[in-house]
């Protein structure tokens, strides 16, 4: 009554009739009081005066809220305790900071001790309130580490302001357990975390919040200034904070609501703080549509992102034919996103080239390339920006989206083609081999392709892996578009991502296909952006005398070698030839000798034959030729005549010695016609009709149903005979090479050449 900075507080009191109560001598009172400033304060915020706040219906029970039936000086207070005052509405929260500094709920003790015979008296710089706060929510429902934890941060005094408002996200008991545990600690542990404070801060927005006004992907704004929140509310109504459940939702107070959580949040840069911070606005706007902000802001996981940039998701809408509304209209979107994620901290330094690695999708696995440049490619992303660490993990930028579809690469890496990818992870092909959408042709050798050319070049794998141009070999297994076998044609020749040389496609009769000499022994593997054809051998971009003939204008000399399916064997890289070639103006010279035209050569019946007359198994150089005869192919011989020129039987070779990588070529100027096929004979030969040639295994004989066989190797040795079973014979055990094979029935015989692969 005696002070003049409380003349309000004497003015309540004697309305209320209190001031008699507080005259009694024989109590022993604490009395809390506000000045008239904090009454000034309280009514200001209520907008409002002193009047009004002397018409509070409650105003009896605020005023005996500010006293204590006993007598506390302030060296008794002790931090955390909570006492009860003569209003039975609610107890107050005392605080003692560190510095010594006493506060009543919200309000400060300006002035400690003031005594009187009847107590002691603290003057206040607030007036608190019988409310009930978000600090009595907690304390009444048994949130005993969080109080704890808020009462040894001094926090009591912020969260008992009545005139506040608060969104509290509350971690129960068992949060805080699972907490310590993962840390490796205890309570006791958490307690003495040198950022508890920041840490309890990020549990409390300023302002209140109710669970139906969260909307998914909110960032919001705690009092601690450390990180933001992320909300998340999935299709189902659950709420999320960064990675904790919403238990229980809308615990309402005075000054605010209560949100439980069963877990901790901790204010650490997550790797979705590293997206959301550095402009990732499409990727983001991902993730928090497929509801992946809790996962990725779970402080405790150890993630590798993969974050690909605005324009990666730009192109790939342009490339599908959308935009980013259909990107994220994807059906499989979330697995998409978790297809860039790994469980586990990779920095670019650990990344080893030919890495095969699980993301969180368990659609496919992510191919990992690092070059010798030191870049590191995941599938066929390039990562543009390496090692931006997070607490939760490590983001690397990519600048394209991977797609967890199933590739030529992993039709090869799924189906134990282990030499090709070897080959193919060593010479930095994997990017290449895994974008999602390209639209390939691979023609993959098996391993045993590999060791046969391994062994037929006199090496072993690591000598294979070794050579100078195993990626210009590789690229040559490849083509830039997509074919099916049933769009094979015979005799095509196509271009291979090698631009070294070209690819010869032979279709046979029965339906085999070859690639140059290699056949395709598995046909049209399907993969989501290309199809795959499994060889028996692998090609070399090699010059061979195939290729002598196509790209020097032999064209009816080609037109008859592919139509007689004879390019596998000329292809052949590791074969040695020597090939008479008659040119143009050879065969038509030979077609009007027979009174017919390209067209009637094309169709007799032996033309295999005659074809083959003109090689030799060997290469022989002009300059190594020598008078006298030598044997084809045909099986039957040549003669050569050095007396003027060059002549091969009645043939002049007009350009000798044209040279390439599997044997040598000397063109002539006249086709030459083998003794059994002379002009005279032409059409009244009685050849062997069969297939397939060339053959691997057994020969399906056509116009014969029975009979005794002979085949005869290109030296005139009978190297296989017996009588035909099922019109079939059995050429498993020949070795490779040319052969004639003669049939005899009761009636009549036949001939024909066929080459065994």
């Amino acid at each position: 009554a005696t002070s003049p900075n409380h003349t309000y507080l004497a003015a309540a009191l004697q309305q209320e009739g209190l001031d008699v109560v507080l005259q009694d001598q024989n109590a022993s009172y604490t009395v809390f009081a506000p000045t008239n400033a904090a009454f000034d304060n309280l009514a200001s915020a209520l907008g409002t005066n002193i009047s009004g706040l002397l018409a509070l219906p409650n105003l009896s029970d605020i005023l005996l809220y500010h006293v204590l039936n006993v007598e506390v000086a302030s060296s008794a207070v002790t931090n955390g305790a909570i006492v009860n005052p003569l209003s039975t509405t609610n107890t107050l929260k005392l605080t003692k900071t560190s510095t010594g500094n006493v506060f009543v709920n919200q309000a400060q003790v300006s002035t400690a001790d003031l005594t009187a015979d009847n107590g002691t008296v603290h003057v206040l710089e607030g007036v608190v309130l019988p409310a009930e706060t978000v600090a009595d929510v907690a304390i009444d429902n048994g949130f005993t580490t969080l109080v704890t934890a808020v009462v040894q941060e001094e926090l009591l005094p912020a969260l008992t302001d009545p005139l506040a408002s608060y969104t509290v996200f509350a971690p129960t008991n068992t949060a805080f357990d699972n907490l310590a545990t993962a840390l490796g600690t205890n309570i006791n542990g958490l307690l003495a975390l040198p950022n508890l404070t920041d840490v309890l801060l990020y549990h409390v927005l300023n302002v209140e919040v109710a669970s139906s006004a969260v909307t998914n992907g909110a960032i919001v704004s705690p009092l601690s200034a450390t990180n933001t929140l992320k909300l998340t509310k999935t299709s189902t109504g659950n709420v999320f904070v960064n990675q904790a459940q919403v238990s229980m939702a809308d615990v309402t107070a005075d000054n605010g609501t209560v949100h439980v959580l069963d877990a901790v949040v901790l204010p650490v840069e997550t790797v979705a703080d590293v997206a959301i911070d550095n402009g990732f606005t499409t990727l983001v706007t991902a993730v928090v549509q497929e509801e992946l902000l809790p996962a990725l802001t779970d402080p405790l996981a150890s993630y590798t992102v993969f974050a690909p940039t605005n324009t990666a998701f730009d192109n790939l809408a342009a490339a599908l034919g959308t935009n980013i509304n259909g990107l994220l209209a994807l059906p499989n979107l979330s697995d998409v996103l978790l297809y860039h994620v790994l469980n586990v901290e990779v920095a670019s330094s650990a990344v080893t080239n030919g890495a095969i690695v699980n993301p969180l999708s368990t659609t496919n696995t992510l191919k990992l390339t690092k070059t010798s440049m030191g870049n590191v490619f995941v599938n066929q992303a390039q990562v543009s920006l390496a090692d931006v660490t997070a607490d939760n993990g490590t983001v690397h930028v990519l600048d394209a989206v991977v797609l967890p579809v199933e590739t030529v690469a992993d039709v090869a890496i799924d189906n134990g083609f282990t030499t090709l990818v070897t080959a193919v992870i060593q010479e930095e092909l994997l990017p290449a081999l895994t974008d999602p959408l390209a639209s390939y042709t691979v023609f993959a050798p098996t391993n045993t392709a590999f060791d046969n050319l391994a062994a037929a070049l006199g090496t072993n794998i690591n000598g294979l892996l070794a050579l100078p141009n195993l990626s210009d070999v590789l690229l040559y297994h490849v083509l830039n578009v997509e074919v099916a076998s049933s769009a094979v044609t015979n005799g095509a020749i196509v271009n291979p991502l090698s631009t070294t040389n070209t690819l010869k496609l032979t279709k046979t009769s029965m339906g085999n296909v070859f690639v140059n000499q290699a056949q395709v022994s598995l046909a049209d593997v399907t993969a989501d952006n290309g199809t795959v054809h499994v060889l028996d051998a692998v090609v070399l971009p090699v010059e061979t005398v195939a290729d002598v003939a196509i790209d020097n204008g032999f064209t009816t000399l080609v037109t008859a070698v592919i139509q007689e399916e004879l390019l596998p064997a000329l292809t052949d890289p590791l074969a040695s030839y020597t090939v008479f070639a008659p040119t143009n103006t050879a065969f038509d010279n030979l077609a009007a000798a027979l009174g017919t035209n390209i067209n009637g050569l094309l169709a007799l019946p032996n033309l295999s034959d005659v074809l083959l007359y003109h090689v030799l198994g060997t290469e022989v150089l002009s300059s190594a030729l020598t008078n006298g005869t030598v044997t084809t192919l045909n099986g039957q011989t040549i003669t050569v005549d050095l007396t003027s020129g060059v002549k091969i039987n009645n043939a002049n070779v007009t350009t000798p010695d044209v040279l390439s990588d599997n044997g040598v070529v000397h063109v002539i100027d006249a086709v030459l016609v083998p003794a059994s096929v002379s002009v005279d004979e032409a059409y009244f030969m009685n050849p062997l009709i069969f297939s397939p040639n060339p053959s691997t295994d057994y020969i399906q004989v056509k116009n014969f149903t029975e009979g005794s066989f002979e085949v005869i190797d290109i030296l005139g040795k009978t190297v296989l005979n017996g009588l035909m079973q099922n019109q079939q014979i059995d050429v498993t055990s020949l070795p490779a090479g040319s052969y004639l094979i003669r049939v005899a029935g009761e009636s009549s015989a036949a001939q024909s050449r066929f080459v065994k692969l």
